[in-house]
């Protein structure tokens, strides 16, 4: 029924000194390389319709990441067949591996600005891998099987259960003691084999942060998920005569962290070693002997998948929802609004401490009395339209306190950050902000994305959700089930969330959550709404899959939407390379000047 092919890459980038992405801290440069990173490719396919699925040693994948692949691809490898709709480039979220790989300002502040040899390098990889495991198909078949973690075992934990407990569904609220049945903890894997019965390679989703290894640490490195992957390649490879290929793909992690131990010297919680790599193989080996025993079960009772491919993808502009009165609880006229992040966020998790409690008390004095001052203003105006922008801009977002909006760059209430009072000299990330908007860079392009690629994949009975956001918990279980409703009547019988796929625009927490405004509430770019926003799309876009092809019209039968020749036209909103090389020297050369 099915052709397979898979391939590893190398993907390693080291130049000492170079940003590391994840945890948004301008000292969280190389100094060396711990372990490599590696690119996984997947190459499913029938006679009508193939599809890959990729999985790589990095913090999240980009739109401007995914272009490029897409684009020579097509321009060196088009009888390969391979277009936007039919790759899906997903990340297992190092915090420990180089950024800069994105024209998106937001996540570049601490690189600082794009690194071209960064994008390049990863670009390479991934399409050397695709095209490797193209190759390499051959007849095969696919088992699907899942396991549960012991309650016991030290793998992941809730760092934001008061959060968790907000959400109507947990009943019984978890102490947070017992942190750690505040998660799932249910690993879902897909086992491939050939025809000769040998094993090609797995791909496994468990929800855990790859954040073993802290920000006090200073080398490349793939932790838990990438020594996991590592010791079960190993594995397989002393089963028989030739290896497999496996992945340790992301599901709910947004709220899920593998430190549980509280570092009284460094104030945040670490794993189960004060060494942090070796906490990472740790939690690795665990993952490891979890991946093992669904692996060996599917062979023997897991579900055969059977049926077509089929793919789907669009973009939506998150920013701008109306959302359907069934989402929440009957209130009308309510939306999704410019993608802000929020004083909470910068104030940092367990796995990471930010600005202090006492600092983000100030700052948040100081928004609300600027929020204050503009509804104030908004009101008063003669201009209907301005009061309507205004008063659903805060609607949307409240109750979060917002530091930036990165649609209109405005930060901290300054129209023109580039004269924010606070000195570069403060903070180097205060500095690169200033710079960038001097010289114009933070004009050209949103600093985070808001035009987004949703995707669904279909291998017969299973559908692969990708999302360009890290999900809760609880909000992973309402958006699979919003989508399984759908697809049940495609005889589609397990929905797997597949995060940090084609792009990466913060976070996707439940209403409840949000409303907290902890860290994970602060970095919910669209608003409270943002949830729903994303149920009501990818419902949309499972209904396509419902449909024939040549029917499916609801969505605009356009490039942007099912192919890729003008990829670059969807994406104009976002900018491109060519654009910012100006703006880019300019700004690199000021800081280096000022230095």
């Amino acid at each position: 029924m099915y052709t397979i092919g898979v391939a590893k890459v190398e993907m390693t980038f080291f130049k000492k000194g170079s940003g590391m992405l994840g945890y948004g801290m301008h000292f969280h440069k190389i100094e060396g390389v711990e372990t490599p990173q590696y690119v996984r490719a997947f190459v499913l396919a029938t006679k009508a319709k193939k599809l890959v699925f990729v999985n790589a040693d990095f913090c999240f994948s980009t739109t401007y990441l995914k272009a490029r692949v897409v684009r020579q691809l097509a321009l060196n490898y088009a009888s390969l067949g391979y277009n936007n709709a039919n790759i899906m480039i997903t990340a297992q979220h190092t915090h420990s591996a180089a950024g800069g790989y994105t024209q998106h300002l937001a996540y570049n502040f601490t690189m600082p600005g794009f690194q071209e040899a960064v994008y390049i390098k990863y670009s390479e990889a991934i399409i050397e891998a695709i095209v490797k495991a193209d190759k390499a198909q051959k007849p095969g078949h696919i088992k699907h099987h899942s396991g549960q973690f012991d309650k016991d075992a030290e793998v992941c934990f809730n760092r934001s259960v008061r959060a968790y407990n907000k959400n109507p569904e947990i009943g019984v609220r978890v102490p947070l003691k017992k942190r750690h049945l505040a998660a799932d903890r249910t690993m879902k894997l897909l086992r491939f084999d050939d025809n000769d019965g040998q094993t090609l390679g797995s791909i496994n989703w468990f929800g855990v942060h790859t954040t073993s290894v802290s920000n006090r640490y200073r080398k490349v490195c793939y932790d838990n998920k990438g020594y996991a992957a590592d010791f079960f390649e190993q594995y397989i490879a002393g089963l028989q005569s030739k290896g497999g290929v496996t992945a340790f793909a992301q599901d709910a992690t947004g709220d899920i962290s593998p430190n549980f131990i509280w570092d009284r010297k460094n104030r945040e919680y670490r794993g189960k070693f004060e060494d942090d790599y070796e906490s990472a193989a740790y939690n690795g080996q665990l993952q490891f002997e979890k991946a093992k025993d669904i692996y060996h079960s599917a062979a023997k009772i897991g579900k055969k998948i059977e049926g077509n491919i089929d793919y789907v993808l669009m973009y939506a502009d998150m920013s701008d929802i109306s959302i359907d009165s069934s989402y929440t609880g009957g209130l009308k006229h309510e939306t999704t609004a410019q993608p802000t992040w929020g004083m909470s966020f910068l104030e940092g998790t367990t796995d990471g401490q930010g600005a202090t409690k006492m600092m983000g008390n100030a700052v948040r004095m100081v928004l609300g009395t600027i929020r204050s001052v503009e509804v104030l203003a908004a009101r008063m105006s003669k201009d209907p339209q301005r009061q309507r922008q205004v008063m659903d801009y805060y609607n949307a977002h409240h109750p979060k306190s917002i530091i930036i909006n990165h649609e209109t760059g405005v930060t901290a209430g300054a129209a023109h950050p580039e004269k924010l009072v606070v000195p570069g000299f403060i903070d180097p990330t205060i500095k690169f902000i200033k710079f960038a908007n001097k010289v114009g860079y933070g004009k050209k392009t949103p600093w985070v994305p808001k035009r987004l690629p949703l995707q669904i994949f279909i291998i017969g009975q299973l559908a692969i959700v990708g999302i360009p956001a890290e999900i809760t918990t609880v909000a992973a279980a309402r958006l699979r089930k919003t989508v399984a409703k759908v697809l049940e009547e495609r005889g589609v019988s397990e929905v797997i969330i597949s995060p940090y796929a084609n792009s990466y625009a913060g976070y996707i927490t439940t209403y409840e959550e949000y409303r907290l405004q902890l860290y994970e509430g602060g970095h919910t770019l669209f608003g409270k709404w943002t949830l729903a926003a994303y149920q009501m799309k990818f419902k949309q876009l499972a209904e396509e899959l419902l449909k024939n092809e040549k029917d499916r019209s609801s969505l605009p039968q356009n490039p942007t939407l099912f192919g890729m020749e003008d990829i670059w036209t969807g994406m104009q909103d976002l900018g491109m390379l060519a654009a910012l090389e100006d703006a880019e020297k300019k700004l690199l050369d000021g800081i280096n000047e000022e230095e």
